[in-house]
Order: C-alpha cells, then structure tokens, then sequence
C-alpha cells in the first residue's frame, strides 16, 4: 500500500497504483525509486510542548511499524 518517507512526517508514496497499473515491476521499482528520492536525509523530532497534539496524526500500527 503505502511508504513513508519518514517516521516523523506525513509525506508518503501509494504503491498500490503502480502495482494495479502494469504486468511488469518498472512502474513498482520506479515509484520506489521517487519516493527514495523523496526522503529526507535526517528527522527532526524536535518536540514541542506548545503544541497539543502529535507531531503526525499517524499511529506506528498504521506505519507498519
């Protein structure tokens, strides 16, 4: 289904169409590619108290984590 770039962000690929798109795997190998491409070289898990909710909406089960 879907891959995230990063734990601590929301940006993320959906899989699923290139998967359902093409009987050969080069559509699947190069959105994978573009969302390597895509991730950020670091985190920034800076918490910031002010804030009341999470950094991103997102449980860790959702992740796949």
């Amino acid at each position: 289904g879907t891959l995230y770039m990063c734990l601590g962000r929301d940006d993320a690929a959906d899989l699923r169409i290139p998967l359902r798109a093409s009987e050969d795997d080069q559509a699947l190998h190069d959105a994978i590619d573009n969302a390597i491409a895509r991730k950020p070289q670091g985190h920034d898990f800076v918490i910031d108290r002010r804030k009341k909710g999470p950094a991103v909406a997102r449980h860790m089960s959702v992740t796949g984590g």
